[in-house]
């Protein structure tokens, strides 16, 4: 990957903005689907797809899930000890499914952003 830094840049700007959204006193409410919460399903999903697109290398890629399963866990945590958020364990388990559907998306689209950066080097050196 050519703007590999970049990427990660990106995806730790979506990791803070996952951890402000975790302890914000005012969460976004994305409803539910049976009984889990989409915000964190699909929070922790775009997470998992962006690292696993970045750290495309197997157990790298297991240790970026294993990671992120880990701030979905402190996170609950933290919220418990706000005195206005709420801990739950049905909200580590929507991150923790959100992190393996984010593992098999991006194991079937394969790594998407590759193909954005040969899109974009491809124009750029038409226009030059």
């Amino acid at each position: 990957m050519k703007l590999r830094r970049f990427w990660i840049a990106c995806g730790l700007a979506f990791v803070a903005l996952v951890i402000y959204l975790s302890l914000t006193p005012h969460p976004i409410d994305a409803g539910r689907i049976e009984d889990v919460k989409v915000g964190h399903f699909l929070a922790y999903a775009w997470l998992m797809w962006w690292f696993g697109q970045i750290y495309g290398y197997r157990p790298i890629r297991g240790l970026t899930a294993i990671a992120l399963i880990g701030l979905g866990v402190m996170l609950e945590y933290a919220q418990g000890l706000t005195g206005y958020r709420t801990f739950a364990y049905s909200d580590m388990r929507d991150n923790a499914l959100g992190v393996l559907a984010g593992w098999i998306i991006v194991a079937w689209l394969g790594r998407s952003l590759l193909r954005v950066e040969a899109y974009y080097f491809r124009l750029k050196a038409r226009s030059a």
